[in-house]
């Protein structure tokens, strides 16, 4: 479900401008809330644990079983800045190349009644298989932490907010010790491909194909 409703945002978003207005506001509406949780969790003092609910996994740092592992903070890297030439937006190059490669835009065109939902999963396989692969290529992309869900982590004093959202109910001031419910994602570069053709072709997702018969 996740996967289908990021597909849906990333359309919405990019094709409809009140879309990307809601989508903006609750955004800025979780921001300013996770600026809230830090601030009210340096004056709690309850005795209160981070709270999660998730099936505990092995580690892949192999902690003792009851150990939990100390993150260091690393910068991240600063992806790359890619000018937009021709008049053309990012978005629209990396929409098309997804079109391309991994035919994802005829995929979420597709009328989906007509189908099982075995054929969906299926025809989903595939693409994708590819559009990771194009991601990848692009932007790099490594998980913010590098631990297994259900591992137990810790966040020292002076962690990045936003490379790290803290749930449940905080108390007390850093280092916080938790669960790990998703390791994140990061992009450890942005290399889109430059528009080179024509102005009148900037807003093209897919060129139309046309077989030529013999005469």
């Amino acid at each position: 479900m996740r996967i289908w409703l990021a597909v849906r945002a990333f359309f919405g978003v990019l094709f409809s401008r009140a879309v990307a207005e809601g989508v903006r506001q609750v955004l800025e509406q979780l921001h300013q809330q996770r600026r809230e949780a830090g601030t009210r969790a340096g004056r709690e003092q309850q005795e209160q644990t981070v709270a999660v609910s998730r099936p505990e996994t092995k580690s892949i740092l192999e902690a003792p079983p009851g150990a939990a592992t100390t993150l260091q903070r690393k910068p991240a890297t600063k992806p790359s800045a890619q000018p937009i030439s021709g008049g053309r937006s990012e978005a629209l190059t990396l929409l098309a190349a997804l079109q391309r490669e991994a035919r994802l835009v005829d995929l979420v065109q597709e009328p989906l009644d007509q189908y099982t939902d075995a054929q969906i999963g299926a025809a989903a396989r595939e693409v994708l298989r590819n559009a990771a692969k194009t991601l990848q290529r692009f932007f790099g992309l490594r998980p913010v932490v590098q631990a297994e869900e259900g591992a137990l982590i810790e966040l020292p004093s002076g962690f990045d907010p936003n490379r790290y959202r803290l749930l449940g109910q905080l108390s007390g001031n850093p280092p916080y010790r938790g669960q790990l419910v998703h390791p994140g994602w990061e992009a450890t570069r942005c290399e889109l491909p430059s528009w080179t053709g024509s102005e009148a072709a900037a807003w093209i997702i897919a060129p139309a194909e046309v077989e030529i018969i013999s005469q």
